[in-house]
């Protein structure tokens, strides 16, 4: 690409981190869709898919918080190589086992366990990665551009992976997304971390926890939005991987309305990381915590249940809600908390918004058999709708600003990236964009 035509704050560290973020999204989520195929074609059954996905889940949630006091501790790229390293040879291991008919149940689950505990590592170093890549004014454009690019992949990577499985199997999808691992985790040896200061020798791994947890139990609107999202992601997760599949098998003809629909939430992402290219609200929090009501869209979409356009407008509708409030979220992360302890953070957010999940999703159907599959539906969108509205009642989330002068040790300017310009404060925005969490 000409240089020229690049802007100036995507600096060296960030077209590396969203060019391996593309690799990576474009296997693993064709990986996601073979892992399921794998598991039929060995014979398993529906709660042998359920089985292997928790595998993924559990050590995720389980390794998260030291994942992230281990990437405050060292340098964050090396936890990321690290973990896609492990990625790789997880994930061909598995493609061997499946293309020579080998594959049994155990080591499916063992496999995405190891390949669940790798991100339990990167995601956290990943994050702070990204945030300390980018500084100035523009950063939530660069936050909205890179998350277009990493779900532009996504869908591009289940659709591709759909095609390779019907083609050539469910192995070989295993076999590129492993791959994928190896070239992400070369660009990712790349990254410049000279701009972010060496940490000072302190406490242990528990010391490191307890220094994280005072850093996010002291910021209400922090805690208050992840307490918000353990529930909204467990709803929407029970809803989307339970009451989609379900409610398009029996009310909508099969599975083609149910791919549709997701389809069409994929775009809605697209639209609302293109949207927060240009709109940056004052009050951040603000707005992205009213576009998570929209999120409750699909469960009563499906409650109704209305027809394959009904459904899939409200789920692209959800879509750019989402995207609005992480790039929000992401921005006020970027803004408020300090560089050596972004990882930290990141974790106990990503643990907060993740420990319900594998519960949810356990007892969405023995929540379908005592209330009904409509009850249970309309059940989570109401409950969307009222931790959402309670979040609203913290002063911090209505409140909290946007500025371009940093808190005290908040993330230092990155390589490659302009100081900001803009006083701090100011409600000009001119370009009028938006950005979402995720």
């Amino acid at each position: 690409m000409n240089r020229a035509r690049i802007p100036g704050w995507a600096g060296r560290n960030y077209l590396l981190l969203t060019a391996a973020a593309i690799i990576t999204n474009l296997g693993t989520h064709g990986a996601l869709i073979a892992a399921a195929f794998a598991v039929i074609q060995s014979g398993g059954d529906g709660g042998d898919v359920g089985l292997v996905a928790m595998a993924r889940t559990l050590p995720l949630v389980l390794f998260l918080l030291i994942g992230g006091a281990i990437a405050d501790r060292v340098p964050r790229h090396r936890v990321m190589v690290a973990a896609n390293a492990l990625n790789c040879v997880s994930q061909a291991v598995f493609a061997v086992l499946v293309l020579t008919g080998e594959a049994r149940l155990w080591h499916m689950m063992l496999l995405t366990a190891l390949c669940g505990t790798g991100q339990a590592f990167f995601n956290p170093a990943a994050e702070g990665m990204l945030m300390s890549s980018v500084s100035g004014e523009q950063v939530s454009r660069a936050f909205a551009l890179f998350r277009m690019a990493m779900h532009g992949a996504g869908i591009g990577g289940a659709a591709l992976g759909g095609a390779l499985i019907a083609a050539v199997g469910p192995g070989w999808v295993l076999a590129v997304d492993a791959v994928a691992f190896a070239l992400a985790g070369a660009l990712r040896a790349f990254l410049d971390v000279r701009h972010i200061p060496e940490r000072a020798a302190g406490g242990g791994l528990l010391a490191d926890l307890r220094e994280g947890w005072d850093e996010f139990a002291s910021r209400p609107w922090l805690w208050a939005i992840v307490a918000q999202f353990s529930i909204v992601v467990a709803l929407v997760g029970a809803a989307e991987s339970v009451y989609g599949p379900l409610v398009a098998r029996d009310e909508l003809g099969g599975a083609r309305p149910w791919g549709l629909a997701l389809a069409a939430f994929g775009v809605g992402t697209l639209a609302g990381a293109l949207l927060m290219i240009r709109w940056k609200p004052r009050r951040m929090l603000l707005v992205g915590t009213l576009c998570v009501f929209p999120i409750a869209l699909p469960s009563a979409a499906l409650a109704v249940p209305l027809d394959v356009v009904g459904l899939s407008a409200a789920m692209f509708v959800s879509g750019v809600a989402i995207e609005v409030f992480g790039v929000s979220w992401m921005t006020a992360l970027h803004q408020e908390i300090p560089e050596d302890k972004l990882s930290r953070v990141s974790a106990y957010d990503w643990f907060g918004s993740t420990a319900m999940l594998p519960l949810s999703t356990a007892l969405a159907g023995p929540a379908e058999g005592v209330f009904g599959r409509g009850n249970a539906l309309w059940g989570s969108a109401a409950l969307i709708v009222l931790v959402t509205a309670l979040v609203l009642l913290v002063p911090d989330v209505r409140n909290l600003t946007r500025r371009t002068k940093r808190v005290s040790g908040a993330t230092p300017d990155a390589p490659d990236a302009p100081d900001a310009h803009e006083t701090a404060g100011s409600s000009a925005d001119p370009e009028g964009s938006l950005r979402g969490k995720g």
